[in-house]
């Protein structure tokens, strides 16, 4: 390409491949299972009634193909970089630095807000301490689990994503239960609640695309599986196992769960739309049921946050290796792990924290919205990378394609017309119109500088990108 070193499939192997099949089977699903799902939902039920069932189907869909894409550069070269290696190799250096640091970006911001999240639930049961201490103490405890071992943000997660499916199978046995009319006190609604207030689209088809834009980005973390699978023993097998299971993940636990709701309930109900899982078992009699549902939610939370820091960490020492990170990030620790990728992470999220409580409409305001539309950015590379390389590997590697995508390259492209389509609804949007501008703001910087580094035909640090008469006047002393 340029003379550079780039990451290669091996590039992982020096981190610990601890990580077991359960472990990678649980990550997948924890991916999925977001307190998107269960809070965020009721905004979408409330833009498209009942067909908000469409939106979720469309968009697990497209999360459902980009994930095949990824999974199938994934099983063929597994690497902790994901799809910010396999950009690197397909379309260019400036594409994998690109869209390495927007991703990494993404999840130290989510950090901060889901630690806010968290510390107000928590703070909720317990006031004696100030919020943003509960916040300092999440960040802390998760912190502490991610410099530990791979194999403890392993356990951690698989038991927080083990509560997560509890709660949602229990969820959608006992709404099935009262479905068939089977629960004491409860008559089955039937239809009534799906047709019978304003018919099945009551705001309208576009309401469906509409609430899509809502819906998508709580589908945002799947591909975490792709990341973890190259500290894993066995990555290949475990890639292959996360794809070919998103299916039915999305089918039972998205669309079963939501149906519940839309069938049990009416959807312009109050109460659906501030919490549709508690408004349910608040419906059905479950005692408590605020405090139940706080308490799946912050297991939810902490999920999120164990594995924002983890996969935040593993992209910049990722970016490390392949020179498009600073040399510190990628050292290893006697465990394997990479310490001060991760501390680096953890600051940028405690910086995030801070300003949520001193700032909140403005620079916090501006840190999220930066971050908004990178979910679709992402899919947009995976897809792209998957065109290129699919060639590639069908040439020189055909028996590494263990997993392919379905109907290429027509599918591929069908993908890609519907991410536009996503970007074209944010700007239309005027609820996302702003988090689309600051998004592509910040992707246009960071690609500007990827590709000034690629043109220069070297690897130079993020620091020398950002202050280059700096870096020039410092290499100039050490002649």
């Amino acid at each position: 390409m340029d003379g550079r070193t780039t990451g290669s499939p091996g590039s992982a192997s020096r981190l610990a491949g601890s990580l077991g099949k359960r472990h990678l089977s649980m990550i997948a699903i924890a991916g999925v299972i977001g307190a998107g799902l269960f809070v965020g939902s009721g905004a979408a039920i409330s833009q498209a009634g009942p067909g908000v069932l469409v939106s979720y189907a469309a968009a697990g869909l497209l999360v459902v193909l980009v994930m095949r894409m990824l999974g199938e550069m994934a099983a063929a070269n597994p690497d902790t970089g994901s799809f910010s290696a396999y950009a690197e190799r397909a379309i260019g250096p400036w594409a994998g630095f690109s869209i390495g640091w927007l991703y990494w970006w993404f999840w130290v911001v989510v950090l901060g807000v889901e630690a806010t999240a968290g510390a107000a639930i928590v703070h909720r049961w317990l006031p004696g301490v100030p919020q943003w201490g509960w916040a300092l103490l999440l960040m802390v405890a998760l912190t502490v689990t991610n410099l530990v071992s791979v194999r403890s943000y392993g356990e951690f997660e698989f038991w927080f994503a083990s509560i997560k499916v509890a709660a949602i199978t229990v969820f959608l046995l006992v709404g099935v239960v009262a479905i068939a009319g089977l629960l004491p006190g409860f008559p089955a609604p039937g239809l009534s609640n799906l047709t019978g207030h304003q018919g099945f689209f009551p705001n309208g088809p576009g309401h469906v695309f509409a609430a899509m834009l809502v819906v998508v980005f709580s589908f945002f973390g799947a591909e975490i599986a792709t990341v973890a699978a190259g500290e894993s023993a066995h990555p290949e097998q475990a890639v292959r196992s996360a794809v070919r299971s998103v299916v039915w993940r999305i089918l039972v636990f998205y669309l079963g769960s939501i149906a519940v709701v839309v069938t049990l309930l009416p959807w312009n109900d109050a109460s659906v739309v501030k919490s549709p899982y508690v408004a349910v078992l608040d419906r059905i009699g479950l005692p408590a049921a605020g405090v139940v549902m706080d308490a799946i939610v912050l297991t939810s939370v902490l999920s999120c946050l164990n594995s924002a820091l983890y996969t935040a960490s593993r992209m910049a020492y990722s970016l490390a290796v392949r020179g498009d990170a600073p040399k510190a990030f990628g050292r290893l620790s006697n465990a394997k792990v990479p310490v001060v990728a991760v501390l680096a992470s953890t600051v940028v999220g405690f910086v995030t924290v801070f300003f949520n409580y001193v700032s909140p409409d403005t620079v916090f305001l501006f840190l999220t919205n930066s971050s908004g539309a990178v979910a679709v950015f992402v899919w947009l590379v995976i897809a792209f990378s998957q065109l290129r390389m699919r060639r590639v590997l069908e040439r020189e590697t055909s028996d590494k394609l263990t997993l392919r995508m379905w109907g290429y390259p027509y599918l591929t492209w069908a993908s890609i017309a519907g991410m536009i389509a996503l970007l074209l609804g944010m700007l239309f949007d005027e609820g996302n119109r702003s988090q689309l501008a600051i998004s592509v703001a910040v992707a246009v910087i960071v690609v500007g500088v990827g590709v000034w580094r690629q043109r220069a035909g070297r690897r130079v640090t993020v620091a020398e990108a950002l202050a280059p008469d700096a870096a020039v006047a410092d290499r100039s002393t050490a002649r």
